[in-house]
């Protein structure tokens, strides 16, 4: 049998997960009932998973467990309860999001393969570098990317490379998108997405403004395979089975070279059908969409015939089996899987009245292995002359020996827990003065003469910086270059480029939000601050941080200030204490028009249901941020963070002359007017 790239299928339930065995995917990825970026799903019992692994691994099926959420410290230890019970139960592999639940599985279990989660925004390479550094097994790439971009990760990295193939398409990209938190208090970084991006936001008079239509590239997986993609992935744990048993097919059509039935997957559920926009660098309006009555109609017409897909299992294992009739001795039947063997014993035969039984005869009877998750492959006889097993007895043999060995497949093996590691580390010393006040600008006309004298550190976009290096004249210390915080593969080496020449004019630190700046900065020599975009939130987070080479790290804005104020970190930690917030980091900017961006000069917004405008901020037409309504501000509120090293003021839209008086307002403590925000801090969040 031909090999080739795993189908790997969502399972959100056991119903969910019979369907994707039985329809023939090679791999299933499931949550447990906490933990995961699913927590609206059936999801599985910590106590059954055991048995789940068994059923799976007899069908040759591999289980991944999804852990991919941020965790607080106070969540740890029910977190590790959960870790453990994956680890008890022998699956394939774990993926996270968290950087410090990273750390800990590392440590923990050792030879548990690692899978970065999509919410990690893994794009480029150096991402994918950092990853291999950490010890991952396995990535899963951001939707987002080309083509040309998967083949360049998939030829530079020796990890698996994993992508989307079917399935929803979230707006924003996976690990960037705080719009359910902030305006509802349910994280999608912690499996609660509210999905508010859904609903009816306006740009240029056109609904639905942050909805994309379903993702399909169920037809192009003979190329991605030959790109060096190793797993398809299906998105839809939150789908019926039905669902799963489509998307399953599809892409087993297609592995065997056949055309997909794309209209039945289009009935069971589309989103006015489907795109690949991302795929083929077509980032226009033609990938939105939203879910229509028509849409829903067509799935109640095929749930029927989709529903007879899980009625027999697919024979995936080969099998060699081995039969020996020999006078007045038990027939018995040996199977092998090439690394299980089992043999069971059957009647005595019989001396042959008519035909006696052959190869022939046998191989007829033991080759019906329908029903089960097997195919007859070898067959050897030793069969002695004159002698007769009827079909019957040979078909009892069969069942016997391919029932043993399932049950010998679907023993599991725990992985072995290492040593405990010794204490936790030391954290820093608590700032003995105020929280010292650095700024993000988003423009270099906002570092007016004030903000200059102000602010203790100024942050600017790399390429603003790379047009006015006389800035750094001014005091190069005080100057952070805020790396892309989407920087696609082809854009790396001129990324490398630019920060090169800006060391060697002076620049000495580099702000990163993600995995792949946070390298690229290393790389340069400089020093790194994390940004928000690196989610930490917790203490094993924020030391696996400063071993990446972290010098100082900024708190995600997720985090409550109460468990902000409890971590424990080797480094210096900061919070963002003013800005309209970033809800989104976005490819593909609802703000264009059909003629695409047109004239934009890279500022835009849409509008909600009750009429409030959410800025959009583009960055050279790479990427655009959808921005806050309302400034979160906590001027009046300063002596409650004197536990933060320093606290950042996050320019965006405002005019220089508002960021003056922005930054006096936190000089003297003075209370904001019109309408604000606090963010999440002083909220808990769900």
């Amino acid at each position: 049998m031909e090999k080739h790239a795993e189908i790997l299928a969502p399972a959100g339930g056991e119903a969910q997960l019979r369907a994707a065995v039985l329809c023939g995917a090679d791999a299933v990825y499931l949550g447990l009932r906490g933990f995961n970026a699913r927590a609206g799903a059936e999801n599985f019992d910590e106590a059954a998973l055991p048995q789940t692994v068994g059923w799976c691994h007899a069908r040759g099926v591999r289980v991944y467990v999804t852990l991919n959420t941020l965790v607080t410290d106070r969540e740890l230890p029910q977190w590790l309860h959960s870790l453990d019970a994956a680890a008890a139960a022998g699956v394939d592999g774990v993926l996270v999001q968290d950087l410090g639940l990273a750390k800990i599985i590392r440590q923990r279990y050792p030879t548990l393969p690692l899978h970065a989660s999509t919410q990690m925004t893994i794009h480029n390479l150096a991402g994918a570098r950092l990853l291999e550094e950490m010890g991952f097994a396995q990535v899963v790439l951001a939707r987002e990317l080309s083509k040309e971009e998967i083949a360049a990760i998939c030829a530079g990295t020796s990890m698996r490379c994993e992508v989307f193939v079917h399935g929803a398409l979230c707006m924003s990209v996976s690990g960037q998108c705080y719009l359910s938190s902030v305006l509802g208090e349910r994280s999608g970084n912690r499996g609660r997405c509210a999905q508010p991006c859904r609903l009816d936001f306006k740009s240029h008079g056109r609904g639905y403004a942050l909805s994309l239509k379903d993702l399909t590239l169920t037809d192009r997986l003979r190329e991605l395979e030959a790109l060096g993609v190793a797993s398809f992935k299906i998105e839809g744990r939150l789908k019926r089975p039905e669902y799963v048993a489509a998307a399953v097919t599809a892409c087993r059509q297609s592995l065997a070279g056949e055309a997909p039935d794309l209209e039945t997957l289009r009935s069971v559920f589309s989103r006015s059908g489907f795109t690949d926009g991302y795929y083929t660098a077509r980032r226009d309006l033609s990938m939105f969409g939203t879910r229509t009555r028509e849409d829903a109609a067509a799935a109640a017409e095929v749930l029927g015939k989709l529903s007879a897909l899980t009625r027999n299992e697919v024979g995936r294992l080969p099998v060699d089996m081995a039969l020996t009739l020999s006078p007045e001795k038990s027939a018995t039947l040996a199977a092998t899987d090439g690394t299980h063997r089992v043999e069971v014993a059957g009647e005595v035969p019989q001396t042959a009245l008519t035909r006696p039984t052959d190869e022939e005869l046998a191989r007829r009877a033991l080759e019906k292995c329908g029903g089960t998750p097997f195919y007859l492959q070898n067959l050897t006889c030793h069969i002695a002359p004159g002698l007769m097993l009827p079909l019957s007895a040979l078909n009892r043999l069969r069942a016997a020996a391919l029932t043993a060995l399932a049950e010998a497949r679907s023993v599991v093996v725990p992985y072995p827990q290492a040593p405990a590691a010794a204490g936790e580390p030391a954290g820093r010393a608590r700032p003995a003065g105020a929280p010292q006040l650095g700024c993000r600008l988003a423009a270099a006309a906002q570092a007016t003469p004030a903000i200059q004298r102000g602010a203790g550190r100024l942050s600017l976009p790399l390429h603003e910086l790379a047009e006015r290096p006389e800035l750094l004249e001014t005091g190069a210390e005080r100057w952070v270059a805020e790396l892309p915080a989407f920087c696609a593969p082809q854009q790396e080496e001129a990324v490398m480029r630019t920060l090169r020449k800006l060391k060697e004019q002076g620049l000495t630190a580099a702000l990163c939000g993600n995995l792949g700046s946070l390298l690229m900065a290393r790389e340069a020599g400089l020093r790194i601050i994390g940004d928000y975009g690196l989610n930490i939130i917790n203490s094993p987070a924020a030391q696996q941080a400063a071993a990446l080479g972290c010098d100082e790290i900024t708190l995600s804005f997720e985090c409550e200030r109460n468990a902000a104020r409890n971590i424990n970190s080797p480094i210096p930690i900061g919070v963002i204490a003013y800005g309209r917030l970033p809800l989104m980091l976005l490819r593909n900017c609802p703000g264009k028009t059909a003629a695409c961006c047109g004239d934009c000069r890279g500022i835009n917004h849409i509008t909600d249901r009750r009429g409030e405008d959410f800025p959009l901020q583009c960055q050279n037409r790479q990427y655009t941020h959808l921005l806050n309504p309302r400034p979160l501000f906590l001027s009046d509120r300063l002596p409650e963070w004197d536990f933060c090293d320093f606290l950042t003021l996050r320019f965006t839209t405002e005019t220089p002359a508002e960021c003056d008086a922005i930054l006096e307002m936190y000089q003297t403590g003075a209370a904001p007017a019109g309408p604000f925000t606090r963010g999440l801090y002083y909220r808990s969040l769900k």
